[in-house]
């Protein structure tokens, strides 16, 4: 499907037509994991000179790392490569601060599985046992690595920990919160992969605000990044589900601040920000969100749908809406649903402007 200029406008309800459903396979996965988890939940306690390859950012321990200098020369290379020769002038994008040392970005491309160990129908992570799973991010990860061999690939687990429902609950917030014990459990996976950590959250009719606090001890540690999900994000009070939901530069801003308020505490390296973004409505005044030293952000297009659809909405909400780094995703069932049933592959990924730097598999 090759839009025209005068079909622009159809392209805009098609996508939002047909991306509606896409973060959680879809919004009945939702329902269904909070009714099986909502029970158990409620009664579990709750650049001096260049480096020849990246500092290893996969630390668990609490014993501080020292990471070399940003070599800005080097960093500034790294970025004009991920904009890969992108012509509009938005990419990469202008002064943006230098993060402090240690940044994964753009050094290395993050793959992750996403999903919730309780629900098989919410992603890769929860849908395959422990050890197939990892194997098969191990494949993805070599795949990435073939694909641009110049890039390293950081493997990575992407757990939503707190789960938009499509019944109230007690708290009449419909969210369910993970029990802490399922985020050990992903840690314990992650170790054994080498991999990175994201802690992502649907709010339902409660706020980031409120669930931030919640993970503060996980977002403490080196190796846990953190994922907010406008589409579960209520603000009008509508069931989440029914409409499509946002967030405000204003929501961003408080959240990495947060993230950087704990790099800062703990001496860390920078935190990893995604935001997760398949229309224009999910994330309003993007133009004032704040860039910081201490997290990096990436949009992530967070759409499911033939190649033609994913494209246009890369392209509408993405590209056009520079923030810092962009992500993709790619879903193992859902891409293929509509002709030419095809889920992209790492090369035609990396033919967009700019190359995305952040890789989801659901």
């Amino acid at each position: 499907m090759n839009l025209k200029k005068i079909l622009l406008p159809v392209c805009f309800a098609t996508a939002i037509a047909t991306l509606f459903n896409a973060c959680s396979q879809n919004n009945s996965t939702s329902k269904v994991t909070a009714k099986s988890t909502e029970k158990k939940t409620a009664t579990e306690t709750k650049k001096a000179e260049p480096a020849k390859k990246p500092a290893d950012t996969v630390a668990t321990s609490a014993t501080p790392v020292a990471y070399p200098p940003i070599n800005h020369t080097q960093y500034d290379s790294l970025m004009k490569k991920m904009a890969h020769a992108d012509s509009s002038g938005k990419w990469p994008v202008k002064n943006t601060p230098y993060p402090l040392p240690g940044a994964i970005l753009p050094y290395k491309r993050v793959v992750a599985f996403y999903g919730n160990l309780s629900a098989k129908g919410m992603g890769i992570l929860g849908e395959l046992p422990p050890n197939e799973m990892l194997a098969k991010l191990k494949g993805e990860v070599k795949n990435w690595e073939k694909a641009d061999p110049g890039t390293p690939v950081q493997p990575a687990l992407h757990y939503i920990c707190v789960v938009a429902s499509g019944t109230p609950g007690k708290t009449g917030k419909y969210r369910t919160r993970m029990p802490f014990n399922r985020i050990d459990t992903v840690l314990a996976l992650a170790k054994k992969a080498n991999a990175i950590v994201f802690l992502d959250v649907q709010v339902g009719l409660g706020s980031i605000r409120t669930e931030l606090p919640e993970l503060e001890k996980y977002l403490s540690m080196p190796q846990v990044h953190f994922g907010m999900d406008p589409e579960f994000s209520m603000k009008d009070g509508s069931h989440p589900g029914k409409k499509i939901g946002t967030y405000d530069a204003a929501d961003i801003n408080y959240v990495s601040g947060y993230l950087a308020d704990l790099v800062k505490k703990h001496n860390l390296p920078p935190k990893i920000l995604i935001v997760h973004r398949f229309t224009k409505k999910m994330v309003t005044n993007y133009q004032n969100i704040k860039l910081r030293k201490e997290v990096q952000i990436v949009m992530d297009m967070d759409g499911w749908g033939e190649p033609s659809l994913k494209n246009d909405s890369y392209h509408f909400f993405i590209h056009n809406e520079p923030v810092q780094f962009t992500g993709f995703k790619l879903f193992y069932k859902n891409d293929l649903k509509k002709a030419p049933h095809h889920m992209l592959t790492p090369q035609e990924v990396l033919k967009y402007k700019p190359a995305p730097i952040y890789i989801q598999y659901q």
